[in-house]
């Protein structure tokens, strides 16, 4: 009867040895371990405007879809990893403006069109951006064009961002439309010559901002 109680002793004294051992090797009461979160990065960009420029493309006759080009663009733009967090000031020079045929060119910069000894740039400037679909960024802002600011909203993807050994640089397309009458340039919209609605493509490469 001895002998059983002091197995039972040893059995009980070999557990508790046991488990001591157990609650050294662990750590007490560790916290549940949690990410620890980065600033989120955001990239400014100084406009190149040699690598940049705005596309516009219109109904002609009722039968062709037009396209002229305008080269001189200039401002900033960010990239974000929080898209809210991206913005946009651009500037377009419409003496820059190209359709390849000078006589056209002249008769886009007259009153009939941009009136561009009047109004010489046209402008955007962001005010709010947020997530679109496919990936895209759904920006809104505040376009100026022929001496009226409307709203517009632009689909913005960016294109990639980079350092090839011509400094780090970011690239970003935009695409809207809008109706040229809303901004008062209102000639052949009437008898249909000259298609009201104008598709705008502005591709966008840019310097990272030193600072």
């Amino acid at each position: 009867m001895l002998g059983k109680v002091l197995t039972v002793a040893a059995i009980l004294s070999l557990a508790t040895l046991s488990i001591a051992a157990n609650q050294q090797t662990k750590p007490a009461n560790q916290p549940t371990a949690t990410p620890v979160g980065s600033a989120t990065a955001v990239n400014a960009f100084q406009i190149d405007d040699t690598h940049s420029c705005a596309l516009f493309r219109v109904q002609h006759a009722g039968a062709s879809q037009f396209w002229g080009r305008i080269n001189g663009v200039s401002g900033t733009f960010t990239i974000a990893d929080d898209v809210t967090k991206m913005a946009f000031a651009v500037d377009i020079a419409v003496e820059s403006l190209d359709t390849g045929e000078p006589k056209l060119d002249g008769h886009l910069k007259s009153a009939d069109f941009f009136n561009s000894n009047e109004f010489p740039k046209l402008t955007f400037k962001s005010t709010s951006a947020k997530k679109g679909l496919n990936g895209l960024v759904e920006v809104a802002g505040d376009l100026t064009m022929h001496g009226v600011t409307k709203p517009i909203t632009a689909m913005i993807e960016v294109t990639g961002m980079a350092d090839k050994g011509m400094g780090e640089r970011g690239g970003v397309e935009a695409i809207f439309t809008v109706k040229r009458s809303d901004f008062g340039m209102n000639y052949g919209v009437e008898k249909g010559m000259v298609g009201d609605a104008v598709k705008v493509i502005v591709g966008l490469e840019g310097v990272k901002a030193k600072g």
